[in-house]
This record gives structure tokens, C-alpha cells and sequence, in this order.
């Protein structure tokens, strides 16, 4: 599961890191509180934490604006403040727990891991499309029952189709969601991923899910289901004493 961290002090993460990391949770980290704002509208990230302190804006107004626009990815704030006023307008405000910076990593690792048990993401791990299953739990993907080996950037570009399914991602956003803004390469590897994946799907029997968007990205869509058309109910039309043919459109 992808976690958001809004800490503008690079040094001050490291710790924090490593203990997610050691969790298995990936983390993106936004430098300012509208780039976390940006972020959190564009990614379908399990959880959030926040420092109150942003060089742009106070936690406050991110959860404000983020709950505003309808964004309900649950929320931890982390601050120097550890006074009961401070806690209420954040609780008030709309974050879902607060806890001081002078926090223990593990400790925020299992408010988070508590906060993911409580939402969609987590309490529902299985997401199904046509004969596909993603299992997100074990980071598996299985067709009709039969596994389909992923790489780690496979699997990524996957999870977060099925999670935004028939919604058009650009590019850009696959590109961060795996790289997170941080040494990026060209914008085109993408297309190599997304070749790969398609072509692994379509050996194991899921074909024609993930849809190209001229211009604008790919999209991950259920496969439509093939119309029966009943013979008896066409039209049929006499070419000959022998030979008849139906239309299928009248």
C-alpha cells in the first residue's frame, strides 16, 4: 500500500522511511502542501501523513481544501504542537489522527497499518476485472486462476488502472506513481511497461483491458461481454431458391 508523507525537511524523513520501508509500505514524499494536495487528487494513496508546518500552507488548510474537493484518503497529522487545542482543530478539521513529531517510527508505522485496516483499500484487497484478479495484499495477479508473473513496475502500473478503472491516467501520473518525482527517466518507458504488461495479460487469456487514450493515456476497462443474437429472431432475405441470408441488423 502507497503512503503519502508532506514533510518539506528531506533529513527528517530518513527514519521514518526506513521503518516503512522495513513495514513494506512505499512512501512518495511531497515537498509543500500543494504539491501533497496535487498528489493526494491524482493518486489513490492508502493514507497521508502531514506536518502541520508546510513552507506554503498549515496542515490545516490541506485538509480543509482535501476534504473540500472530496478527497477522504484518511490522514495523520505530525506536529511540534502538543496541545489539546491543536489536536481538537485538527480531529475537527477533518484529519484522522494526531500524533507529535517526537513520535517513534514504529509507532506511526502502526497507527498507519490501523488506519489502513479501517478503509476500502485494506478491508478489501481483491479487485476484480473481467477474468482478472489483483490480489493487492500479496501483489498478485491471477486470470481465470492461472498466476501471471509481474515485475514490481508491472504490478504498479496494474494496481493503479484497477484502482482508477475507467478513468484515463496520463503518462505523467503512471510515471510518478512509480518513480514518486525522484530520479525519473524518460516519459516513453512507460509505453515499454505498459507493452509488457499487455502482452503478459493477453498470453494468460485477459485480453483487451488496457485501452490507449490518444493523447492522453490508457485506461483499464471491463471487457464487454459478447452479445449472443439468436438466428431464429434475423430477418432473412431470398437470394435464390437455395440460398438465404439473414440480417442481422433490421
Amino acid at each position: 500500500m502507497r503512503i503519502l508523507f508532506a514533510e518539506s525537511d528531506r533529513s527528517s524523513c530518513e527514519k521514518v522511511l526506513a521503518a516503512f520501508a522495513d513495514a513494506k509500505l512505499e512512501v512518495d514524499i511531497a515537498d509543500s502542501g500543494h504539491h501533497a494536495i496535487e498528489m493526494l487528487r491524482n493518486y489513490p494513496y492508502g493514507a497521508a501523513i502531514i506536518d502541520l508546518i508546510q513552507p506554503d500552507m498549515d496542515g490545516y488548510d490541506i485538509i480543509k481544501k482535501l476534504r473540500s474537493i472530496k478527497i477522504e484518503t484518511p490522514i495523520i497529522i505530525v506536529s511540534s504542537i502538543d496541545k489539546p487545542y491543536a489536536k481538537i482543530k485538527a480531529l475537527s478539521t477533518g484529519a484522522d489522527d494526531y500524533i507529535s513529531n517526537k513520535f517513534d517510527a514504529d509507532e506511526l508505522v502502526a497507527r498507519i497499518k490501523a488506519l489502513l485496516r479501517r478503509t476500502n483499500n485494506y478491508t478489501q484487497p481483491v479487485v476484480q476485472v473481467g477474468n482478472l484478479i489483483l490480489d493487492f495484499n500479496t501483489q498478485s495477479v491471477s486470470v481465470d486462476g492461472q498466476m501471471v508473473h509481474l515485475t514490481g513496475k508491472e504490478f504498479a502500473i496494474l494496481e493503479l488502472l484497477a484502482l482508477r478503472k475507467g478513468a484515463s491516467l496520463s503518462k505523467e501520473t503512471l510515471l510518478n506513481h512509480l518513480y514518486g518525482g525522484r530520479d525519473e527517466p524518460d516519459i516513453k518507458i512507460i509505453d515499454v511497461f505498459v507493452c509488457k504488461l499487455r502482452k503478459k495479460l493477453h498470453a494468460a487469456g485477459a485480453r483487451d483491458l488496457i485501452a490507449t487514450i490518444w493523447g492522453r493515456g490508457y485506461v483499464l476497462n471491463d471487457p464487454r461481454p459478447i452479445q449472443k443474437i439468436s438466428i431464429s429472431s434475423a430477418k432473412p432475405y431470398i437470394i435464390d431458391n437455395k440460398t438465404q441470408v439473414f440480417s442481422l441488423n433490421d
